[in-house]
């Protein structure tokens, strides 16, 4: 690519070494992500990956800060609110299992974080700053819920939200072990729409007053 377009188009540029390092990343972690591979795919070269993102490390908290950051994104576009209370947190329920469904690079991601024990996400302060708004909003919904005297009492909702992102995270996350060991595909519709009413009717199980 021309390099005086790549000059004239900052922004662009940094944003193509972000998505191709991400699929790097995603495919081979931080170690076993090579630098050239990201700037070929990226159409730049090395010296422009070093310019913007200052080493391989600092590019790969940039990634997880991306991936973060568009999940709470989506996070901040639910509208729950307008909702009774089961049918808020099901449909909550079920954004958190499609969202991983929809982005597995996602929590590849966060498996290679967690083999450097979140090393790098406790050096972004970007990530720190993420206060994701989902817990607040099944904070609201499980208050209301109680409230009107569907949901049981004192449910905490960041270990009601750990324990749905469980839920979803694992079929997506160990789908081929799973077949392996198995022997059956859980990535299918059919098997993944199966799943989704298992899980649903598991939470409702546990929230609903007998």
């Amino acid at each position: 690519m021309n390099q005086t377009k790549i000059k004239r188009d900052p922004e662009g540029t940094r944003r193509r070494i972000l998505l191709a390092a991400a699929e790097e990343f995603a495919n081979g972690g931080l170690f076993g992500a090579r630098v050239d591979q990201i700037a070929r795919r990226a159409e730049t070269n090395e010296r422009m990956l070093y310019y913007y993102f200052g080493s391989k490390e600092q590019l790969f908290t940039a990634v997880l800060e991306h991936a973060f950051g568009a999940l709470n994104e989506a996070e901040r576009a639910l509208d729950l609110g307008g909702l009774a209370p089961v049918e808020a947190i099901t449909r909550l329920a079920h954004f958190v299992w499609d969202y991983y469904r929809d982005h597995p690079d996602l929590l590849r991601l966060v498996n290679n974080e967690n083999l450097h024990e979140a090393r790098y996400m406790q050096k972004s302060t970007r990530i720190h700053e993420m206060i994701s708004p989902i817990i607040a909003t099944l904070g609201s919904i499980l208050a209301r819920g109680e409230a009107a005297g569907l949901f049981r009492n004192n449910v905490d909702p960041l270990r009601l939200y750990v324990t749905l992102s469980g839920m979803g995270y694992y079929i997506v996350s160990n789908r081929y072990t799973l077949n392996a060991t198995l022997g059956r595909d859980f990535s299918t519709s059919a098997e993944r729409g199966e799943i989704i009413q298992l899980n649903t009717e598991m939470l409702l199980a546990f929230l609903m007053r007998k």
